[in-house]
């Protein structure tokens, strides 16, 4: 099978683009697929109608007599049975194979593209979806829209079939080729108005209800050890199973569409069959021909099937793809240009370059972290508060910001892995040399010496380490990562007197190597006096501003 190539032509800005050019890239195996899916209805056809056809006439010739039976060729048809039977099987396989590595390889590159679409896209955007709701879109809707790959050969099917019953029924006699279309157009029809009146619906609420369930249960995850303190168990096992109901719900309203389609088709089917045997008969066209008349006349609707299949799920397709193009939505392009890594922060007319230290104090809930979360891209920046390299905050892209900041965050998200992978999301490039020298200034080196070391898986969250021992972790990661500024929310907290020593005179010595500047936040004493200047947060105005004043901190002890 020919070898696709991975390199991307271009840069879609829709789950719909994403998916032509994905059908352009898999065009060699949607095509094997479309006529491995014709081979098999055309197999199917000529199978069943044949088989009717011999029974009928071996049948026959039997009740005939010695002589009829020496002279009924058996040999031709059950060999063209056998043939047909093969055909159908490898057809089916090739179908299959081809249709899934064809949509299997375009899910697995298109995931990568939404998540940093995701990833770099407006903050806003990531803010408003919980980890259970990003989840279901990355995960549930790219599974929905795999049908748009997968089902493509089924109007081949269906031509195929329709052409080659229709082919045969007219070989027991023109009406019965008639009433096979016939049946196979009333069952294409009624299988299309119940999708759009049943399927459709029920498909795109299964796809809102799966995220609203997964964030649901997402939230009381993160909050399982709150919920347990407080004896909220049978409050939180009840919340999950409203949110289960509601997609069960979901999925019986599907499966009830379902039902409908196949008990259509059964309907049509009877109907097909019945009706060509009838006509054929009542024409004259002998037993055996009525027999292929009713048999084809089956397998003619059932290749309806693979189309009301995808009529089912189109639904589900539609709505998938509509939630996946919010994530799509291009973020604001940021082409202002930056000279240098100078911060002002207009309100106090304060410039600041690397090395400056900068710390930032003041009552909790006032807004400090917010005010880093802009500076850096993760929240959507506020028209005149602050310049990053001569430009407006507010008119550079997300990326511009960011890479002038490595920042640790006061709430630290490790991944469930090792130590390793959690510090190569700073620099997959870093070799363990590094990687034990940002432990090191982060004070984390003598935990994990001795043990397994940079291999030692953390559990989901870091759920294995210390809150102080997840702090130094995150602490060593923002280390790893080379940007002008060094950005620390609350680096400490949790740590004992002795370890916090540890790590700010660390922290000091490489800041002193290299030159680079420290944005700090925090509400201890110790780490304040790293900073030669310090900014105290007094209230938020209405537009979410903060308000500081600025002062002097005292020397280190």
């Amino acid at each position: 099978m020919t070898k696709q190539s991975d390199t991307p032509t271009s840069a879609p800005t829709s789950v719909r683009e994403m998916v032509r050019a994905e059908t352009r890239r898999e065009t060699v195996r949607l095509r094997l697929a479309a006529g491995m899916g014709a081979m098999v209805a055309a197999s199917a056809v000529a199978l069943l109608g044949l088989s009717g056809w011999f029974i009928t006439s071996a049948a026959i010739a039997g009740a005939a007599g010695a002589a009829a039976i020496q002279a009924f060729n058996y040999l031709t048809p059950s060999a063209c049975i056998r043939l047909f039977a093969i055909l159908r099987t490898v057809g089916r396989y090739l179908e299959r194979t081809a249709g899934h590595e064809a949509a299997l390889g375009a899910l697995a590159r298109m995931r990568p593209h939404l998540f940093r679409a995701l990833a770099e896209g407006p903050p806003q955007r990531a803010l408003a979806l919980s980890a259970g709701e990003a989840s279901a879109r990355l995960v549930e809707d790219v599974e929905a829209i795999q049908t748009l790959f997968i089902r493509r050969s089924a109007p081949w099917a269906l031509g195929a079939g329709a052409a080659l019953s229709a082919g045969l029924g007219l070989l027991a006699h023109p009406l019965a080729g008639l009433w096979v279309l016939v049946a196979m157009g009333l069952a294409s029809a009624g299988a299309l108005v119940i999708a759009r009146r049943r399927a459709d619906p029920a498909g795109a609420r299964v796809q809102v209800e799966t995220g609203r369930l997964k964030a649901d249960l997402s939230a009381l995850h993160a909050a399982a050890p709150e919920l347990k303190a407080y004896g909220l168990e049978d409050w939180a096992r009840a919340q999950a199973v409203q949110a289960a109901e509601g997609l069960e719900t979901a999925r019986m309203a599907r499966i009830a569409a379902e039902g409908r389609i196949a008990g259509w088709h059964a309907l049509c089917v009877g109907l097909g069959a019945t009706g060509a045997f009838g006509v054929a008969a009542a024409m004259g066209a002998g037993a055996p021909m009525a027999a292929l008349a009713a048999l084809v006349a089956v397998t003619g609707v059932e290749s309806a099937a693979g189309l009301a299949q995808a009529m089912m799920q189109r639904g589900a397709a539609e709505t998938a793809t509509a939630r996946l193009d919010e994530l799509m939505a291009p973020a604001p392009a940021g082409r202002a240009p930056m000279q240098g890594a100078a911060l002002r922060l207009n309100a106090l007319d304060l410039t600041v370059t690397p090395p400056t230290r900068l710390a930032i104090v003041g009552p909790s809930g006032v807004g400090k972290t917010s005010l880093v979360e802009r500076l850096v891209g993760l929240r959507p920046a506020l028209d005149g508060e602050a310049m990053l390299g001569g430009a407006p905050l507010e008119a550079l892209g997300r990326g511009q910001a960011a890479a002038l900041f490595t920042y640790a965050a006061q709430d630290v998200r490790l991944i469930d892995g090792t130590v390793r992978d959690n510090l190569r999301l700073a620099d997959p490039t870093a070799d363990d040399e590094r990687l034990w020298a940002a432990l090191q200034d982060a004070g984390l080196d003598q935990r994990l010496r001795g043990g397994r070391g940079l291999d030692l898986a953390i559990g989901p969250d870091g759920a294995r380490l210390s809150g102080g021992e997840r702090r130094r972790l995150g602490l060593a990661r923002a280390l790893l990562r080379s940007a002008p500024w060094l950005v620390l929310d609350e680096p400490t907290e949790g740590l004992d007197a002795a370890t916090e020593r540890r790590v700010l005179d660390r922290l000091d010595a490489r800041l002193k190597s290299t030159d680079q500047g420290l944005i700090l936040i925090s509400h201890r004493p110790a780490p304040v006096c790293l900073c030669g200047l310090t900014l105290r947060a007094t209230a938020m105005d209405a537009d979410g501003r903060l308000m500081m004043t600025r002062d002097k901190a005292r020397a280190r002890v």
